[in-house]
C-alpha cells in the first residue's frame, strides 16, 4: 500500500498531536498575556498539574486494559476527608498518610472484585463507586469544608533541593510507571490484554489478575493525587475532587493513551496530556476570562481527546494489512 504525502503528514500529525497541541496553547497564551511565560507561573503550572498527572498515570494503567476508573475524583474525596479528620484528631502525618493511600487501594479493589469478579461492565461499576464515594464523604463530614492543621500544610509548601515536594512526587510517579509499563513483564501482559484479551488469555496471561492490579493502582494513584492536592489547598471542601476523573481521562487520552485499550505510555505523553489542561486552565486565569465558560472549554478538551482517539484508532485500523484467505468449499 503507497502511501501519499497528505496521508503520511495526517499520520504524524495525529502521532503527535499532542505536543504539537502542548506548543500551541502557550503560545496563543502568551500573546493574549505576557505575564503567561513568567517563570513563576511556569512552576505553578508544573506544580499545580502534579495531582492530575498522578491519578492520570494510574487511570491509564486502566485505560491500557480497555477499562475505565470513573471512581478516582470520590476516591479524593473520601481519603482525603479521612486523613483530614485523623490529622484533626492529633494522629500522627504518617498515619493520616498511611490512611489515605490505605484507603485508595481499598477502594480500587472494591472496584476490582466488581470488574474482574462480578464481572460488571467497568463503566457501569465505578460510576456506582463514583457516587457511592461521594456519598460518603458528603455523610462524613456533613457537607462541611474541613480547614486542615499546618502539618499537611507544610507538605505542599515543602522542597528538597530546591524542588517543590508535588514535583518530586510527580516525578517519582511517573518514573516508576513508565519503568513498570516499558521493562516488565506486568507491563506487557497489559498491553497484551488490552490489545485482544482472549488471546492473552490463551496465551497464559491471568487477566483477572491483571485487572484487579491496575484497579488497585489506579486507586492508590487517586489518593497520591488527592493527598498532593489538600497539601496544596489546606482545606477539604465538599466538592473537592468533583469531576477530577475527566480530567484524568482527558489528559490520559491527549496524551494518546487510548479509550480501547492497548495503545499509550506515561512519558511523555500522559504527562503532556496533563500539563496541557493545567496549562489552559491557568491561562484562562491570566487573560481574565470570563469564569463562566471554563465548563465551556473543558468540555472541548475532552472532545478533543475523544476525536482524537477515534482518529487514531481509524487510522491504525487502515495501516494494518488486511488477511484474505482463500475459500475452500
Amino acid at each position: 500500500m503507497i502511501e501519499t504525502g497528505s496521508g503520511k503528514l495526517s499520520r504524524v500529525s495525529l502521532r503527535y498531536s499532542s505536543t504539537l497541541i502542548f506548543l500551541a496553547v502557550p503560545a496563543i497564551f502568551s500573546l493574549l498575556s505576557p505575564r503567561f511565560l513568567a517563570v513563576n507561573n511556569l512552576v505553578n503550572i508544573l506544580i499545580q498539574s502534579a495531582s492530575t498527572a498522578i491519578v492520570a498515570t494510574g487511570m491509564t494503567f486502566v485505560l491500557l486494559t480497555a477499562g475505565i476508573d470513573l471512581s478516582v475524583g470520590s476516591v479524593m474525596f473520601v481519603s482525603a476527608v479521612l486523613a483530614g479528620k485523623l490529622a484533626l484528631n492529633g494522629q500522627p502525618l504518617w498515619l493520616a498518610t498511611a490512611a489515605i493511600l490505605l484507603v485508595g487501594m481499598l477502594y480500587g479493589a472494591f472496584n476490582a472484585i466488581c470488574v474482574a469478579r462480578l464481572r460488571i461492565i467497568p463503566f457501569i461499576a465505578t460510576l456506582a463507586t463514583l457516587y457511592f464515594g461521594r456519598g460518603l464523604g458528603l455523610w462524613l463530614t456533613e457537607t462541611r469544608a474541613m480547614n486542615l492543621p499546618e502539618s499537611i500544610l507544610r507538605i505542599g509548601s515543602a522542597s528538597i533541593a530546591g524542588i517543590p515536594f508535588p514535583v518530586w512526587t510527580l516525578a517519582f510517579v511517573v518514573g516508576v510507571a513508565h519503568l513498570i509499563l516499558t521493562r516488565t513483564s506486568f507491563g506487557r501482559q497489559i498491553y497484551a490484554m488490552g490489545n485482544d484479551a482472549d488471546a492473552a488469555r490463551k496465551a497464559g496471561v491471568r487477566t483477572d489478575r491483571i485487572k484487579f492490579a491496575v484497579y488497585v493502582i489506579s486507586g492508590f494513584c487517586a489518593a497520591l493525587g488527592g493527598l498532593v492536592s489538600i497539601a496544596q489547598l489546606g482545606a477539604v471542601s465538599p466538592t473537592f475532587g468533583n469531576q477530577r476523573e475527566f480530567a484524568a481521562i482527558s489528559a490520559a487520552v491527549l496524551g494518546g493513551v487510548s479509550l480501547f485499550g492497548g495503545r499509550g505510555a506515561v512519558l511523555p505523553g500522559v504527562l503532556l496530556g496533563a500539563l496541557l489542561i493545567q496549562t489552559i486552565e491557568n491561562g484562562l486565569v491570566i487573560a481574565n476570562a470570563d469564569p463562566y465558560i471554563y465548563p465551556l472549554v473543558m468540555s472541548l478538551i475532552i472532545f478533543l481527546a475523544v476525536m482524537l482517539d477515534s482518529l487514531r484508532n481509524r487510522m491504525l485500523r487502515r495501516s494494518q494489512p488486511r488477511i484474505i484467505r482463500p475459500f475452500h468449499e
